[in-house]
C-alpha cells in the first residue's frame, strides 16, 4: 500500500522535463561554469552559482561573459565605452575593468542561464 496521496499536480504533468534540452542550444559547444565571488550578484548571479555557457555565441556588447584577463577568469558584463572595450561588474563595491591597447583579453563563451539553489 503506497503511502501519502496523489499529488493535485499529477493532473498537469504532460511530459518530462529535459534541462539540457531546454537550457543548451548548441551542445558541442556548451560548457558549465561554477562562480565564484559577487561581482555579478546585481544581474541574479550569485557565489556557487552554475553558469551555463555557449562558446558558439559571439559576444555582443551587453552580454555576460566567461572572460580571461592576465591569466585569470572572470565573470562580467562586456560594454564598449567610447570605443575602449570594459568588463563590467554587477554589483557596488567592484570597479568597471578597462581593456587596454596590448591586454590579452580572451572571451571563452557567453552566458545563456544561471542554475543557482533556493536560499
Amino acid at each position: 500500500m503506497p503511502a501519502g496521496f496523489p499529488s493535485p499536480a499529477d493532473d498537469y504533468i504532460e511530459t518530462s522535463l529535459d534541462l539540457g534540452e531546454r537550457l543548451i542550444q548548441n551542445e558541442e559547444a556548451t560548457f558549465y561554469v561554477r562562480v565564484s565571488g559577487g561581482s555579478m550578484k546585481g544581474v541574479g548571479i550569485h557565489d556557487g552559482d552554475v553558469l551555463v555557457v555557449d562558446r558558439s555565441v559571439e559576444p555582443t556588447e551587453g552580454d555576460v561573459v566567461i572572460a580571461a584577463l592576465g591569466g585569470e577568469l572572470t565573470v562580467k558584463r562586456y560594454e564598449v565605452r567610447s570605443g575602449q572595450p570594459y568588463l563590467i561588474p554587477e554589483a557596488e563595491g567592484y570597479d568597471p575593468i578597462p581593456i587596454r591597447e596590448g591586454q590579452e583579453l580572451v572571451v571563452w563563451g557567453v552566458a545563456q542561464h544561471v542554475v543557482h539553489e533556493i536560499s
